[in-house]
C-alpha cells in the first residue's frame, strides 16, 4: 500500500515540477511582455488624451498648472484671476445656472477645487501627449529586441 501511495504521489508531483520548470524559464519573457503591455497602455492613454483634449493641445505651452483650458470658450484662463472672479460672484450673489440659485461661498470653493484639478489634469495631458513619440519608439525598440515566441507543435 505504501508503494502504491508513493508512486501515485510521484505521478502527481511530476506535472507540477514540469509546470514550475516552464514557468521559471518563461519569467524573463513574462517580464518583457509586462513591459510591452505597460508601454501599450501608456500609448493608449496618450492617444486617448490626444483625441479628447484636442482643443487644448494648441495651448500646451501655457498649461503649466497655473492656467487651465476653458473648453466652452476655447481659451486658457489664469487660475488666480478665475479665483477672484469666483469670489466676486459669491459676494455679489450672481445667479449660478448650475445650481439654479445665487452663487454662495461654498459654490465658489467647490468650483475652485474643480479648476485646480483641471489645471493639473490639463498639464498632465499635455505632457502625456508630448511623450507619445518617445513611447512609440520605446515600444518599437522593445518589440524588436523581444525574443520570438516559441512555436508549439
Amino acid at each position: 500500500m505504501k508503494r502504491f501511495a508513493c508512486g501515485a504521489m510521484a505521478l502527481c508531483l511530476t506535472p507540477a515540477c514540469l509546470i514550475l520548470g516552464c514557468l521559471a524559464a518563461s519569467a524573463p519573457v513574462r517580464a518583457q511582455n509586462q513591459a510591452v503591455d505597460d508601454l501599450k497602455g501608456k500609448i493608449f492613454d496618450a492617444r486617448m488624451a490626444k483625441q479628447t483634449f484636442a482643443g487644448g493641445l494648441k495651448f500646451c505651452n501655457e498649461l503649466d498648472g497655473k492656467h487651465f483650458y476653458f473648453q466652452a470658450r476655447d481659451r486658457v484662463l489664469d487660475l488666480e484671476e478665475y479665483h477672484r472672479s469666483l469670489d466676486n460672484l459669491a459676494k455679489q450673489q450672481v445667479f449660478n445656472p448650475e445650481k439654479h440659485r445665487p452663487w454662495t461661498d461654498q459654490d465658489a470653493a467647490e468650483r475652485w477645487d474643480q479648476v485646480q484639478k483641471q489645471a493639473a489634469g490639463d498639464q498632465a495631458n499635455c505632457e502625456l501627449v508630448a511623450s507619445l513619440p518617445a513611447l512609440e519608439k520605446q515600444l518599437d525598440d522593445l518589440e524588436k529586441t523581444a525574443p520570438a515566441p516559441e512555436k508549439k507543435n
